[in-house]
């Protein structure tokens, strides 16, 4: 199977970030109908946007720790730790696309200017980023998972390993202050 994966990575890369983000762009569109998901009790759907905050917490807390761990050298540690980080992001995604898809995207209550100036650049950049680090987020794991360690080191994954990991921390960082402009301040 890892001999597979590891002889097909750039076009699993492709068809995965394809279909991911098709079904982010269908559930922001409202493409996918509310009646193809259970709904959540109101309370709970109400909860989401703050559970999803604390998931971006952690996420930004295992990203930098998976950082600092393969700095240290510890491989396993990293690993660990980016998982986790993949582990968070999917469950931060699909809180999310179950909220849009029932709810639609959350709208900005502030003033124009700040909408305007503020808000929007930074969602913006946020989306942005979160586009880009889903190919290059699948690139790494998908050679992480493929290969033996001492393969790894052979291969683009510390290269573009490191750029992930900058932009989806910015991004991650990006979202949760939307998320202080769309729950806490307005």
């Amino acid at each position: 199977m890892a001999l597979r994966i590891r002889n097909h990575i750039p076009g699993l890369t492709a068809a995965l970030t394809i279909l991911s983000l098709a079904a982010v762009f269908a559930a922001v569109l409202g493409v996918i109908p509310q009646s193809s998901l259970p709904r959540a009790p109101e309370p709970l759907i109400e909860l989401i946007p703050h559970i999803n905050a604390i998931i971006s917490t952690i996420a930004v807390m295992t990203i930098l720790l998976g950082v600092r761990f393969i700095r240290h050298g510890s491989v396993r540690r990293h690993r660990a730790m980016m998982l986790t980080s993949v582990g968070l992001f999917i469950m931060f995604l699909i809180l999310y696309l179950y909220k849009v898809i029932l709810k639609g995207p959350a709208e900005f209550l502030g003033p124009d200017v700040i909408y305007q100036y503020i808000y929007m650049p930074t969602l913006a950049v946020h989306i942005l980023l979160a586009i880009v680090c889903i190919p290059l987020l699948y690139y790494v794991a998908l050679i992480a998972l493929s290969r033996p360690i001492e393969a790894i080191y052979e291969s683009r994954h510390k290269i573009v390993g490191r750029v992930a990991a900058s932009l989806w921390l910015i991004s991650f960082v990006l979202g949760n202050v939307v998320y202080v402009m769309l729950y806490v301040v307005y």
